[in-house]
């Protein structure tokens, strides 16, 4: 089937993991407002922690650098990784901070609002990446965001380019435009719509508006930079050549938690296995199409051989 690897690859993801408390409601509380929820959910979650378990279910070998708390939520994350099949020699336990943690507010009609303590996942530094250099030694691509502190995504950006491994940056949550000293270092910018505009001061909203931000990071030093815009599909500036849409695959969301890091985990999966990147587009964006309808972080994000099925 076009998009799935013939083997698998090695995927090294270095970055968060958090307790995800999600709060499902009618809408969106307004500022000073209590309103009444109708369901509530603690599942595993994590920018980092999503991300590996996508590229793992979706076919990769996967090794996870990162810092949890000495608690029974760390205890728990820790768990569910070694579960799913993933390495985690390198995620340590901190002593000094709790397991990070997300509130996550659903309505009804499918959208989020995400408020992160990152906890233990600020005890990340450039000494956790050196302790566990080997770990992206051993991968084909290394994946990080922004969950953790900038000091250790430059360090893990630095190391992997420096190794000549495939790197993606899912610049999330963004702040302001990147340091320029980075983006050299990144083979993949994947941010979303939000996240471009923040990046470039561009808008980013609608195809047109995205490929011109796509554009302007690659212009600024990313070799190829790819803006995900939900149900509008992605808009990828690949190389040398112009911005292209790939329209998203049409379904019924239920709840977009993780549908990006489903996408980043999927596409990191087939770059590491060595697929042509058109089909590694294609091939994430029905694995995060599969996973808005249905609810939560992890327990959304669907195995290869579920899209195997389609």
């Amino acid at each position: 089937m076009t998009g799935i690897a013939g083997k698998a690859g090695s995927v090294a993801v270095v970055g968060s993991l958090n307790m995800d408390l999600v709060a499902r409601a009618p809408r969106m509380p307004k500022p000073g407002e209590t309103l009444a929820g109708h369901a509530f959910a603690q599942v595993a979650g994590g920018k980092g922690g999503n991300q590996a378990v996508a590229a793992v279910r979706l076919g990769a070998r996967v090794a996870m650098v990162g810092c949890v708390g000495a608690d029974a939520n760390g205890e728990q994350l820790h768990a569910g990784l070694v579960a799913e099949g993933i390495d985690c020699a390198a995620l340590e336990s901190s002593a000094d901070a709790p397991t990070g943690v997300a509130l996550i507010v659903v309505d009804d009609s499918s959208q989020n609002a995400i408020v992160i303590v990152a906890g233990s996942n600020g005890e990340v530094s450039p000494a956790t990446v050196a302790r566990h250099e080997a770990v992206l030694a051993a991968a084909d691509v290394v994946v990080c965001q922004l969950e953790t502190p900038v000091e250790a995504v430059h360090a893990a950006l630095d190391t992997a380019h420096r190794l000549g491994k495939t790197v993606i940056l899912n610049p999330a949550p963004a702040t302001g435009p990147l340091p320029a000293a980075w983006l050299p270092l990144i083979d993949y910018l994947i941010p979303n719509e939000l996240e471009a505009a923040t990046l470039t001061g561009l808008p980013a909203s609608t195809p047109e508006d995205a490929a011109r931000a796509a554009a302007a990071l690659r212009t600024a030093g990313a070799r190829n930079v790819l803006v995900t815009l939900g149900a509008q599909g992605v808009c990828a500036a690949l190389g040398a050549t112009e911005p292209v849409l790939y329209p998203a695959p049409r379904v019924t969301a239920v709840d977009t938690t993780a549908a990006g890091d489903t996408f980043i985990g999927g596409f990191a999966a087939q770059l590491a296995a060595g697929v042509p990147v058109d089909d590694a587009i294609r091939f994430a964006q029905r694995a995060a199409a599969m996973s808005v309808t249905r609810e939560g972080a992890q327990p959304s994000i669907p195995r290869l051989a579920e899209l195997s099925a389609q």
